[in-house]
């Protein structure tokens, strides 16, 4: 698979990511919206990235801020008109820039047509989901739990029966054993290329292979072990490939992992099976859950944060897999919060973070604001949030006897409406993000925003630059990568060769200076990028890392 004419390899290349409902809002309402994008095409255009991946915004209840899809078909009216889609695509690519699409293919929501005519009994609808009828002893048809929390089955309609929801109860999962059901999925993802996408993120796609029997979990399992990265998985993929994307040679596909493994990813991703471009896994952005539970708060585990990237890094080189490399989305907090010093260090957390990732083997992921280093939000009360999964995170702490204060400092650290906060264009009252009143509240703007950055700041230009040297240097985009200094304390550091060249980059995750030893090749190399402005290393055997310093040095003959 590549990229579309005029477009580089996906190896080389960078994808910028767009929550449209909080980029920017053309009308006055407080919502993001397609003009609203199209609008800010020249900003998207600076950064070079190679391709724009946008959350949904196809009609939907917004239960789960659009990932609760009615109709696939059609453009969430709150959000513009195909008209304006077209206009979009049309925009970007004039810029050199494709538009990939998040596809919503395990559930639908319960609004949607097929459900509806489910609900009023037609047989040929209700096979489209999972109906189970109560289990022998009455009670539900397994013990599998909602990721949302409480049960994941709900009473379908008025009948005896019970419907499967992994998600919110509004979101009824799809049955992919039902043929009919696959060719829909394949019909969708064909209607939109036909619209010039060129580009697909599947969503929780590797919960697409349950068991028919959909079995209980076994007393102390997981039920995330009952349904993740079933053995039909990479078959259905494959077909769907078949079917649409994979017929044109352009399409760069992306399967977010959940609960996955390094061995189902190489499968996934292996260019000779043809099932995905690249996959997410989000092991790495669990190394601050208390016991593996997402609603904790305690330090992230930085020696396993640093296991965990060069084990996929390596596992997936072996097995000619390739990541899709990231620190945020839209359901994440940010991760200068997470792993950087926002406080004191925030230009320095921010372009270390992003050194770390873009100079990985796989392809960069950019979240909007990540390039201006936007934070957490200061909210302070959990009405300030909106996001289903947060609200109830909050209420069962509190519910567990965790005492209020206590419970929302957790939430406020792990919340999914932490990255989707408006983008914060300029000082101005709403970040210049909307005239209105904005559907999430801004708190920073005055100082991080992205007219503060053009006029003078340092992160934004560090992004180019880190873009750029993807495309500029093989070494990047198809170099070996090798583990350095695995046991530092501080220090997160790989090797990446190619050919002749060789480029050893070190990142320190800490808010105090570090020495770390540098091989021979590298006493008196080029440096390719640093974020403390060094310009040479004058035959060092050792170096001192400053706080959250980030540094790449080239050796060898060039390339």
């Amino acid at each position: 698979m590549s990229f579309p004419a005029g477009h580089a390899d996906f190896h080389r290349s960078v994808v910028y990511q767009i929550y449209p409902k909080s980029f920017f809002d053309s009308t006055g309402n407080g919502v993001g919206d397609l003009r609203g994008v199209i609008e800010k095409i020249p900003y998207i255009a600076s950064l070079g990235v190679d391709m724009v991946w946008f959350n949904p915004f196809f009609p939907s209840p917004q239960r789960d801020n659009g990932y609760d899809i009615s109709d696939y078909y059609a453009i969430d009216p709150a959000m513009g008109t195909m008209a304006d889609f077209e206009e979009l695509v049309t925009a970007l690519d004039a810029e050199g820039v494709g538009v990939m699409l998040d596809m919503v293919l395990n559930h639908t929501s319960t609004d949607h047509e097929w459900f509806r005519r489910a609900l009023a009994g037609e047989q040929e609808y209700q096979d489209y989901y999972y109906l189970r009828p109560a289990a022998a002893d009455g009670g539900l048809p397994n013990n599998w739990v909602s990721k949302f929390g409480g049960p994941a089955w709900d009473r379908f309609g008025d009948t005896d029966l019970y419907y499967l929801h992994l998600f919110d109860r509004t979101q009824a999962d799809l049955n992919w054993h039902n043929p009919r059901v696959r060719q829909e999925m394949a019909d969708v993802v064909d209607f939109w290329q036909g619209k010039g996408v060129r580009g697909f993120r599947f969503d929780v796609i590797n919960l697409i292979g349950k068991p028919w029997e959909l079995p209980p979990a076994p007393a102390g399992t997981d039920c995330r072990l009952m349904y993740t990265d079933g053995e039909t998985v990479v078959g259905y993929l494959r077909e769907l490939a078949a079917a649409s994307y994979g017929r044109a040679g352009d399409c760069v596909t992306v399967g977010e992992m959940s609960s996955t493994t390094i061995e189902r990813c190489i499968e996934y991703s292996h260019p000779q099976l043809g099932a995905l471009s690249m996959v997410f896994n989000f092991h790495h952005l669990k190394v601050d859950y208390g016991d593996g539970q997402k609603w904790t708060r305690v330090p992230f585990d930085f020696i396993e944060l640093k296991r965990l990237l060069m084990d996929w890094a390596l596992r997936m080189q072996a097995g000619n897999g390739w990541n899709a490399l990231f620190w945020n989305n839209h359901d994440q907090p940010r991760a200068i919060d997470r792993f950087g010093d926002p406080g004191r260090f925030r230009v320095e957390s921010a372009t270390m973070l992003a050194t770390a990732i873009h100079l990985l083997r796989g392809t960069p992921y950019v979240y909007m604001g990540e390039e201006i280093g936007m934070t957490d939000p200061d909210y302070d009360s959990i009405d300030d949030y909106v996001d289903v999964e947060a609200i109830n995170a909050y209420a069962e702490l509190v519910r567990g006897g965790v005492a209020a204060a206590d419970a929302f400092d957790i939430v406020h650290s792990k919340a999914r409406d932490n990255a989707r906060t408006p983008m914060q264009w300029n000082a101005t009252e709403n970040a210049g993000f909307t005239h209105g009143t904005p559907w999430l509240r801004p708190t920073n703007h005055d100082v991080v925003n992205v007219a503060a950055e053009e006029a003078g700041g340092r992160i934004l230009p560090y992004y180019r630059e880190l873009i750029q040297l993807r495309k500029d240097h093989p070494i990047i985009a198809e170099g070996g990568v090798e583990s350095y200094e695995a046991d530092h304390q501080q220090v997160f550091g790989y090797l990446r060769r190619h050919g002749e060249r060789s480029l050893l980059v070190l990142t320190n995750f800490f808010g105090e200076s570090t020495w770390v030893q540098l091989p021979h090749e590298f006493a008196n190399g080029d440096i390719l990028i640093s974020n403390y402005n060094r310009t040479e290393l004058r035959n060092a055997d050792r170096i001192e890392l400053g706080p959250y310093e980030a540094l790449a040095i080239l050796a060898g003959s060039s390339e």
